[in-house]
């Protein structure tokens, strides 16, 4: 607030010169009989009373709006948004926008100021309007075509925003299809929840068409493939994701074993696992091939297994399962202490983000394709290492 008041403070005092002077011209005194308002006092007065909000009003009634002072006005607008003052940055854009003698520019910079005022407020309707207003006359169309999509995907309006990016992207040349991708995924996923699997796989298709690496989207593919019982088809398209983007297979390796569990074929399994743990030993696939032993061979070789691959992939959640290994093949006295260490792991890793943001650092439990702190698409990745995976 302070800063704020010492910006207004000579602003004011110069606008309430040139008040005074014009007012002095006019009847001809003398031009060295320079006026200060009132008001110019009045806010100071309310400064020192240590109520620097009403010193604020006061200042900012000084500011007479005309050709010389709607910058002027613009950037107070803009820095009590900043500041998240929203109904301020309101106020000053509304009376701005009301005077006549704006010229067209001014009067849509003022219309775009306002419409970020709403957006920022949360009153997406009027945004909404404000930023189609803008459009069609032409004022900073692909600012608000940007901000019309920050709008829709506030309110999930997916088809709106598939249809404004495509906009914004034959308007600026500046590639959307990422974005385009997850909106098609997330009607795509809207559809699978309703057991629309037909529409579904035609929202993904679309999402691949804009971008063939979105993984995403064969995820999803996978998931539907597998709940209509194409064990095949789901196979070929959780094993699809790799190849888009190998940080995401930990989604889809459980999906992947169970798909060749139900069609009798584990050993292409084993061999699949086997491939990737020589190429890059994640503890996902180390903890699939150690389910797969446990299944067929029973704990101890599954045991054995898990204890040589550890030490080339040390993870919380291997020394847990390791843990679960060990317990039944120890005496009574030990056994205590065992559980209680598993137990000490288990809530290590309750506390354990599972999910990292590459661009902003958010962390999170669950999988957000969408970061909800730098509104990113697929920036959230899986952690990897010793408490990720």
């Amino acid at each position: 607030m302070l800063q704020l008041l010492l910006l207004l403070l000579p602003i004011a005092a110069v606008s309430s010169w040139f008040a005074g002077w014009r007012h002095g011209k006019s009847k001809e005194t003398e031009p060295n009989s320079a006026f200060i308002s009132s008001d110019y006092f009045l806010g100071l007065n309310h400064i020192i009373n240590d109520q620097p909000d009403k010193a604020v009003d006061v200042f900012i009634k000084m500011l007479e709006v005309n050709t010389d002072t709607v910058e002027t006005h613009l950037a107070l607008g803009n820095l009590f948004r900043r500041r998240g003052e929203m109904d301020r940055a309101i106020r000053i854009h509304q009376n701005l926008i009301a005077r006549p003698q704006l010229s067209q520019k001014q009067r849509m910079q003022a219309l775009l100021e306002l419409a970020q005022d709403y957006l920022r407020a949360g009153v997406l309707d009027r945004a909404e309007r404000l930023f189609l207003e803008l459009i069609e006359f032409g004022g900073d169309v692909p600012t608000s075509l940007s901000s019309l999509i920050s709008i829709y995907q506030q309110q999930k309006d997916w088809q709106q925003a598939i249809s404004t990016a495509k906009k914004l992207e034959s308007l600026s040349n500046i590639s959307m299809n990422s974005a385009i991708a997850h909106y098609y995924c997330e009607l795509a996923d809207q559809a699978r929840l309703g057991n629309r699997y037909e529409q579904a796989q035609t929202y993904l298709k679309d999402a691949l068409r804009h971008d063939k690496n979105c993984a995403r989207a064969s995820i999803i593919l996978g998931q539907i493939f597998f709940a209509m019982g194409e064990y095949e088809k789901a196979i070929k398209a959780s094993r699809v994701v790799y190849e888009q983007d190998a940080e995401y297979v930990s989604e889809v390796i459980d999906l992947l074993a169970k798909s060749y569990k139900k069609i009798d074929k584990e050993e292409e399994l084993v061999a699949y696992l086997n491939k990737r743990i020589n190429e890059s030993p994640r503890i996902y696939y180390v903890l699939a091939m150690t389910d797969y032993l446990f299944d067929k061979q029973g704990d101890l070789v599954a045991l054995d297994y898990l204890a040589k691959k550890m030490p080339r992939s040390p993870s919380l959640r291997g020394l847990k399962r390791m843990l679960g290994l060990y317990v039944n093949h120890i005496d009574a006295g030990m056994k205590d202490q065992l559980l209680l260490l598993q137990d000490f792991i288990d809530k290590l890793l309750k506390n354990k983000p599972v999910y990292r943001c590459i661009h902003c650092g958010f962390a999170c439990k669950n999988l957000y394709w969408q970061c909800p702190s730098c509104r990113r698409w697929n920036s959230i990745k899986p952690i990897h290492g010793l408490e990720g995976d």
